[in-house]
């Protein structure tokens, strides 16, 4: 095959993995709360590239001014992961969760100036201005008891553009495959020095898998994070960043469609113009910016 065409292909497999895992957080799938299944999650991941890496090398080599950094960074996606699952778990849907998702390149578009004090673009408002019908949509066509768990959902997505840009700065100082290794362990430890105290203040908060929470959680870890990353590293290798940008914009394409068909998630006609909406601008973003 090709090595570009299979790029494509493993891209897109990496992409279809990563829309599952608001679909394997649903309470239909895994029982436990967010924060749990972030520490599992997280916990997995770490062990699985524990064997692919030499820690005493990959530590040494790593300069120490940037080690603390990625540890941080570490928790704070340890943080977007508790907030994205946290909007599953709210909204009792996986589908307004993968919407707010949607709107990571509207917080990326203002955010990256300001920290990387690049010039602000006229294209960047307009992504904010198009963005917001769009949410007004899906706020205005889902129940109030949803409201919550979309307020939750904007506050990953604005945490994950966050964590996108520190990285970005950082990226080149370490291997990609040792950064996240130091991310995952650190955010395993964030939530591990957080979590007691979370159980301390609410009994009923659920640690340990029962049943099929197991097969769910190894799946979310090792086939949506630790797989679905290496695949898209090795993508990477042979596609343009502005390639790779449109095929991860079909992340919550892809989640919505599998809600959709197969937790029967079947929400309002105002909803899903929304949702077009705001991937409408998002997927316009990236050709404006080619442009």
């Amino acid at each position: 095959m090709n090595p570009t065409r299979k790029a494509y292909l493993q891209l897109h497999i990496a992409v279809l993995f990563f829309g599952f895992t608001a679909i394997l957080g649903n309470d239909k799938l895994i029982s436990i709360p967010a924060i749990s299944i972030v520490w599992w999650r997280v916990l997995f991941t770490s062990i699985s590239l524990f064997f692919v890496i030499n820690l005493g090398k990959t530590l040494s080599k790593i300069p120490k001014k940037y080690l603390w950094q990625y540890m941080v960074i570490g928790a704070i996606v340890a943080l977007h992961w508790i907030c994205f699952f946290g909007s599953v778990k709210l909204a009792g849907n996986s589908s307004v969760a993968l919407v707010c998702m949607a709107t990571v390149a509207l917080f990326t578009a203002f955010l990256e100036p300001l920290v990387l004090k690049t010039k602000f673009h006229k294209k960047d408002l307009l992504l904010g201005i198009l963005v917001i019908p769009g949410m007004a949509l899906v706020v205005g066509n889902v129940s109030s008891e949803m409201w919550l768990g979309i307020a939750v959902g904007l506050l990953s997505a604005f945490l994950a553009s966050v964590f996108s840009v520190w990285n970005k700065m950082i990226i080149h100082e370490a291997d990609p495959q040792d950064i996240t290794f130091l991310e995952m362990s650190s955010g395993w430890l964030f939530v591990s020095l957080i979590l007691p105290f979370i159980m301390h203040f609410d009994e009923k908060v659920a640690f340990v898998p029962v049943g099929l929470d197991w097969i769910y959680l190894i799946l979310l870890a090792l086939v949506c994070t630790t797989l679905a990353y290496v695949l898209s590293l090795r993508a990477l290798k042979h596609l343009s960043a502005f390639a790779s940008m449109l095929t991860y914009n079909l992340e919550p394409v892809y989640g919505i469609l599998i809600a959709y068909f197969f937790l029967d998630e079947k929400l309002s006609a105002g909803f899903y113009l929304g949702v077009l909406i705001i991937l409408g601008a998002v997927f316009m973003y990236p050709l404006l910016k080619k442009k």
